[in-house]
Formats: structure tokens, C-alpha cells, sequence
């Protein structure tokens, strides 16, 4: 395994997304996510499976302590007055007493993200959360949040893979020592078939799955969360321990990145950092 570290904190590269991952099927594909070696699992109110996740950590036997959790409060419960409700809850549904990361899942069409990162903060003083970071929130968000919040964020989950230059919001998160969670880190399949990638993956006899996620969490702050419920893939995606991209390797999938957004919902922010002109060498 290789670990980020964050305020100290020695926290998994490589974790497991839950989207779509619901009932006794979600909570099998988490629990054997768990069996072989993650410890790092997302969630979401929005997904629907904070209790499969819930279920899954407590079937394991493992210590609670062994796990990272993350989870996002639904982009339409960001009513400050009622941050601590929704985040209660959310616990009450993951059968925990806190969680190692809480996020606003987007930022809030309705309210101010000011408010809404102080609600926050106090939800972190009474240790319903051990941090807070931020999930989809461009550069300029993201500054208003720091602002707001007034203590260290962990950091801003955006969709990132070969295809999609985060150049501006991995410079800021770096700049301020927060880290990068990269979901829908394999371009919902699109890799498949890109010739970059297919070259990379034959010399190492790899998957492009594989090459991929190597390739993200071998940059500086950068960690993804892959998702499966196939438990083939789902072991697959983990394999990537054992390898290392060269320099050169490094800088042919990062020269692939462009504005290949695949998420951009009537309630994403108006306004997205536009692709770099020349994207930023990957390191």
C-alpha cells in the first residue's frame, strides 16, 4: 500500500468509491474490497449506502481504527442550521460515532459556502468529524472555503483520469498542503483502447486500469477511489503496489489531458478551471 500524508496523518492512496454500490450486492462488493486490502472507502448520503458501508466495515472484525471513511453531506442539506442534523444522521447510518472525512458533496446552489465551512468546522470541534474537506469545488471555491473555514481542509475530491487536466486545482491543493481525491479515476472505461495507454500497459503486462491508477497516485497529492462491484476488478484495481511508472511513462499519460469532462450536472458550478494551455508536468 502506499499512503498519503496529510496534517500528519498517514492516510491509504488508494481507496474504494461506493457509488452505485446499494443493498446486500453493495455491501458483498465493500466487504470484499475489505478482504483484499482496502481501507480507505468513500461514500456519500447521496449514494444511498451509508449503511452498506456501515455494515460492510463492522462484518470485517477489523478495529474500526483501521479504516479511513470519508462521506459527503447531500449538495441540497447544506442549510448551515442543519449541518450537524444531516451529519448525525449520516452517522446513525454508518453505525459510527465519526468519520475521517466529511465533505459538502458540491458546492451549495442555496446558501453561502462561508456558513456552510463554519457549521463544519464546528462539527469537527464535536468530534463528529476527524477532518473536513470539500468535493467538487472549483478554485475559487475552494479559496472562499479555506477562508471561511479557518483551520486545515484535507483536501477537494474532483473527478480526475487521463483525459481531464486538473493542472489549476492540483497547483492551489498542493500550494496549500491539501491532498487531491481523483474519483471516476478510470474515465468510466474510456481508457480502454487508448493507444498511450495500451503501450504502457503491455510493457509492464498490466491492465490500463492498473497503469492508470498507478500513474495518479504516483504524483505528488494526489489519491484515487476507484469503483467496482465486479470483485475481479475490484482486485485487479488493487495491484498496483508492485510497479512503478518511469519519468517518461509519467509524461506520456499526463500529455493526454485535455477538457474531457464527464460529469458536469445542471447543479455543477457555474463556472469550471478550464483546461492549462500546456498541462502541468506530472510529478
Amino acid at each position: 500500500m502506499i499512503f498519503a500524508t496529510i496534517h500528519g496523518e498517514r492516510v491509504p492512496a488508494l481507496g474504494f468509491g461506493t457509488w452505485h454500490l446499494r443493498g446486500d450486492a453493495g455491501c458483498d462488493a465493500v466487504r470484499y474490497a475489505i478482504d483484499v486490502g482496502y481501507r480507505h472507502i468513500d461514500t456519500a448520503a447521496r449514494y444511498e449506502n451509508e449503511a452498506e458501508v456501515g455494515r460492510a466495515v463492522a462484518r470485517s472484525g477489523l478495529p474500526r481504527s483501521d479504516f479511513f471513511v470519508a462521506t459527503k453531506l447531500h449538495y441540497l442539506e447544506l442549510d448551515p442550521d442543519q449541518i450537524e442534523r444531516r451529519t448525525v444522521e449520516g452517522l446513525e447510518r454508518l453505525d459510527m460515532s465519526q468519520v475521517d472525512l466529511l465533505m459538502p458533496h458540491w458546492p451549495s446552489p442555496t446558501y453561502p459556502v462561508g456558513p456552510i465551512m463554519q457549521a463544519l468546522r464546528e462539527v469537527q470541534k464535536k468530534g463528529y468529524a476527524r477532518h473536513i474537506g470539500m468535493s467538487n469545488f472549483p478554485v475559487a471555491r475552494m479559496r472562499e472555503a479555506a477562508s471561511a473555514f479557518g483551520a486545515p481542509l484535507f483536501g477537494n475530491q474532483v473527478e480526475y483520469h487521463p483525459f481531464l487536466d486538473q493542472t489549476a486545482i492540483l497547483r492551489e491543493l498542493r500550494g496549500e498542503g491539501m491532498l487531491l481525491t481523483a474519483c471516476i479515476p478510470l474515465a468510466r472505461g474510456a481508457i480502454v483502447g487508448e493507444p498511450v495507454l495500451e503501450d504502457i500497459a503491455r510493457a509492464h503486462r498490466r491492465t490500463t486500469a492498473q497503469v492508470t491508477l498507478r500513474w495518479l497516485v504516483q504524483q505528488e497529492g494526489v489519491i484515487a477511489i476507484p469503483k467496482s462491484g465486479q470483485r475481479e476488478r475490484i482486485k485487479d484495481n488493487f495491484e498496483i503496489f508492485d510497479f512503478t511508472l518511469t519519468a517518461e511513462e509519467m509524461a506520456r499519460i499526463g500529455a493526454l489531458r485535455g477538457g474531457r469532462r464527464l460529469v458536469d450536472p445542471d447543479w455543477a458550478p457555474v463556472v469550471w478551471d478550464p483546461p492549462a494551455a500546456r498541462p502541468a508536468p506530472v510529478a
